[in-house]
């Protein structure tokens, strides 16, 4: 892969297509527009972090309504499925928690039979069934020349830029969840080309950094706040720790101590009393080993687990784990619970920067303490994963996220053999924040009752300094100020609040992409989703409904705001999505509206208070308006028919990912395809999301709707609308990707262990819903799959598992390229060039039958060109 060059002159491609589609150009203009740039040229890097997991052949968690006792949970089951004729069986569980009262139990059945699972879920008791998870995380090795991870505190000398010999770093290799540290770091440029460099000027200790001794000095040290640590075990012997409660084994191998250092180097971070300081050195530490040596865990060994961390009242749980399935129900379902039950929370957001819309779960979730990490320069770090939130998509807008970011690059910690170690990640950001948490935990035990995950986090995103010239998705609301943070908790008062605190869309780069674009009358509304934190009770509702009150003389009465927020609180979260939109009166208005949205917070009274909690909040918002452009700047993107992971094994689009097959970052102009957006934004073009049918939408408002890598299928009103909206106007650009069903047999995933095949739901692109769509023009893709270099004009390309086009009108303008058959090269294993394959076409519709006015219509076989996921550097 190294080598190849950017592949963004598909974006000036795309560019120069729109100017034929919408400027009224000849078609065989193109070849002339495609010379001309559009928009600046970045360079994303791309990060070689994977993931891998499987689920179990046949075993399913069934979730039970409530805690019970395992002689009647095994009644329950029995009870179901005793007149199935099914042989079935209860996977024993030996550890800690298999002598307490559980809400699940593990089934293995003979084979996967839907029937018997409706069988199961018909019991009143039963809550729900899903399929039982594996988790394989792999640590390997990588040179490289300029990227320092691990660093040796002691013995062994610094690797620095004077010193020979290489520089290891360790990548993760895990689709499911997985320790978020010992993965390539990443710096933004500083102007001083090197991280060697930046590395010695680190300071020693992160507490240092932070000002930890500030609070030591006042006599808080973490003491009587109980920790758990979930990771990779702890020696009972490590002399960098004092007070280890308690050691527990959730694993099927017969030890406590930590085999790989991971969970050392992290426990060390928040209560190491010697060497390498930790942040609280006197906190109770409660240990809980759920992953193995071979690096595999289960999600009923994180079930079992987390059930017992609430029966020991933890009061503080750091999670360095992440992954992207946050559709996998049980344990997010079991995170909800934990925060319920007042354990404050804390998840490292992800190393698959500086990627948009690669968040992890569970540091996604609004009750969850989401973590980001920076360098000791106070840059974003690069690995550090960006927002938005997915789970809203294709209907809302992500979420806020992350929360918080701290020290992630280069930081010391306890290593397992002894002596202090140098390590990256946003999985060390992450107990970075869990110790600072505990210390800002012991200094108000005086209070402990209003101490819980909404507040805690509250006081931490109050305090937090914003980093200049970073986006809201890059650094949440800010850095982490332990000093303040104190201040703030220590005068905490029963509270609602809300992230982010105020709208305003005009403030640029923190509110990006909010600012990139003003809004006008007839676009599509701007979604804003905010999160509600409800620091007075971990349940809670509006009292009455939010009311927009507009700023008279600041023109508030241009702006339409719709809202709709979440009908329950819980746990201590909700929230609040505000659709902002353009009146009328508004169509050739130019300048700033404003006005603001007041809501009231309302929980259950606690102790002896006989009235119920409230809290009223203002939520200004500030929008810049502009008068309506021109139908020919006016651009649809169909998000509703782009699908991703979780919902589904959605394949990349370029085959040769092999270590990371999932199409998971959203498929949104503000996610992975954010440069194609910023692309067609410099070239003055105005881009809006469609998150609905095609029958939702007026095309008479729009130049060109854009069908970039669709997954989803088609209605019948949907195919005839779109062939009534072309003849009337509208143009269409469809970048298609790679489909073929032998190949997708070909990519389908095999888990030895468990002996269950993944087959892909749909290839990159669904060529047979896109068929149907285009053949009322007798238009078609193929199934075949083609890779290779080539130029087109004076761009250098890259197609990267394409398709090619089949069938193509009389009129239209094809251009061929000689490429390497990528389906034979994977089905056979022979490489093998095809000359004058068809991959792009143009055609214009009002060719037919005399039409004047009609629109155009644009194919490319390929849509990896205009993904940021995808783009090589040079």
């Amino acid at each position: 892969m190294k080598g190849r060059k950017p592949a963004l002159p598909c974006a000036i491609c795309l560019c120069s297509c729109l100017v034929v589609l919408l400027g009224g150009t000849h078609t065989q203009a193109i070849l002339s527009e495609l010379n001309k740039p559009c928009g600046s040229n970045q360079q994303p890097t791309e990060l070689g972090i994977t993931f891998t997991s499987s689920v179990i052949d046949a075993e399913y968690i069934v979730a039970f309504d409530d805690y019970y006792t395992k002689a009647s949970r095994q009644g329950y089951i029995s009870a179901a499925l005793g007149n199935t004729n099914t042989s079935w069986e209860i996977i024993s569980r030996d550890n800690p928690a298999a002598s307490f009262p559980s809400d699940f139990d593990i089934v293995k059945l003979p084979r996967e039979d839907a029937s018997v699972l409706k069988v199961l879920l018909r019991h009143p008791k039963v809550k729900q069934v899903t399929p039982h998870r594996k988790v394989v995380r792999t640590l390997k090795m990588m040179e490289d020349d300029d990227i320092l991870l691990e660093q040796d505190i002691g013995p062994h000398p610094a690797c620095n830029g004077t010193e020979k010999g290489p520089c290891w770093t360790e990548v993760l290799n895990f689709r499911g969840r997985s320790s978020l540290s010992l993965a390539t770091a990443f710096w933004h440029a500083t102007g001083r080309h090197t991280s060697r460099k930046l590395l010695r000027s680190v300071p020693k200790q992160v507490t240092a950094a932070l000002h930890a001794s500030t609070l030591w000095d006042m006599g808080f040290t973490g003491a009587g706040v109980r920790v758990a640590i979930f990771d990779t075990g702890l020696s009972e012997k490590h002399p960098h720790f004092k007070k280890i409660k308690e050691r527990t084994n959730w694993t099927n191998e017969k030890t406590l101590d930590d085999g790989l250092g991971h969970g050392t180097f992290v426990a060390g971070v928040i209560s190491s009393y010697k060497d390498c300081l930790g942040f609280a050195p006197d906190a109770d530490l409660y240990v809980f080993r759920v992953f193995t040596n071979n690096q595999v865990s289960y999600t009923s060994w994180f079930l079992d687990a987390f059930n017992y961390a609430i029966l020991k009242k933890i009061n503080v749980l750091n999670l360095s784990i992440g992954g992207p399935d946050f559709m996998d129900h049980p344990f997010v379902d079991k995170v909800w619970e934990l925060t319920a039950n007042k354990v404050i929370m804390i998840s490292a957001i992800g190393n698959d920067g500086p990627l948009y819309g690669t968040l992890n779960n569970p540091a996604d979730q609004m009750d969850v303490i989401g973590v980001g990490g920076i360098n000791f320069e106070d840059q974003i770090a690069k690995f550090s994963s960006r927002g938005m939130t997915t789970w809203e998509l294709p209907g809302g807008y992500g979420r806020l996220k992350p929360d918080i970011v701290t020290y992630g690059s280069a930081v010391t910690g306890s290593n397992f053999k002894g002596g202090c170690r140098s390590l990256s990640g946003t999985s060390v950001a992450s107990p970075v924040v869990a110790g600072v948490v505990t210390l800002l935990y012991s200094s108000v035990r005086h209070k402990e009752d209003l101490i819980n995950p909404a507040s805690m986090k509250q006081a931490l995103m109050a305090s937090a300094r914003r980093l200049p010239g970073v986006n809201m998705f890059e650094q949440g609301h800010g850095k982490l100020d332990l000093i303040k943070a104190y201040q703030i908790l220590s005068a905490y008062q029963p509270q609602a609040s809300l992230s982010p605190s105020y709208i305003d869309l005009t403030e640029c780069p923190y509110m990006w992409p909010y600012c990139s674009q003003p809004i006008y009358f007839g676009g599509m509304s701007t979604i804003v989703n905010v999160t509600i934190l409800n620091g007075m009770g971990v349940t809670g509702k509006l009292a009455g409904k939010p009311t927009w009150h507009p700023y008279v003389p600041q023109f508030g009465n241009y702006i339409d705001v719709s809202i709709s927020y979440s009908s329950v609180l819980w746990p201590w979260s909700g929230y609040l999505a505000v659709a902002i939109s353009v009146v009328q009166d508004a169509v050739d208005w130019d300048g700033v509206a404003a006005g603001h949205i007041i809501l009231t917070i309302e929980s259950p009274p606690q102790g002896d208070e006989s009235d119920p909690r409230r809290s009223t909040l203002k939520l200004p918002v500030r929008v810049r308006i502009i008068p309506t452009p021109p139908r020919s700047k006016r651009l649809l993107w169909d998000q509703y028919h782009n699908l991703r992971y979780p919902s589904g094994y959605f394949p990349r689009d370029n085959l040769l990912k092999k270590t990371d097959p999932l199409d998971w970052n959203g498929d949104h102009i503000h996610t992975n395809f954010k440069d194609m957006y910023q692309h067609l934004r410099s070239g003055g073009y105005f881009i809006e999301v469609l998150g609905a049918p095609f029958t939702c939408f007026d095309a008479k408002q729009y130049g060109a709707l854009l069908l970039v890598d669709a997954e989803e299928e088609y209605f019948p009103e949907e195919i005839s609308k779109l062939k009534r909206d072309i003849d009337e106007g509208l143009s269409v650009l469809v970048f298609a990707d790679w489909y073929n069903t032998t190949v997708m047999k070909k990519v389908k995933f095999y888990d030895e262990n468990t002996r269950q095949w993944w087959m892909p739901d749909t290839g990159g692109a669904n060529i047979p819903a896109l068929n149907e769509l285009i053949a009322p023009w007798d238009m078609a893709f193929s199934d075949s799959v083609y890779a290779g270099e080539f130029s087109l004009a004076s761009h250098d390309m890259y197609y990267a598992s394409g398709s090619s086009i089949s069938k193509f009108p009389e009129g239209g303008l094809i251009i061929t390229q000689t490429l390497k058959d990528q389906g034979h090269e994977v089905i056979k294993g022979e490489t093998e060039k095809v000359h004058k394959v068809p991959i792009l076409g143009l055609y214009p519709t009002d060719k037919e039958h005399g039409k004047t006015g009609a629109g155009r219509i644009v194919l490319y076989g390929d849509s990896n060109c205009l993904d940021s996921s995808h783009l090589q550097k040079g």
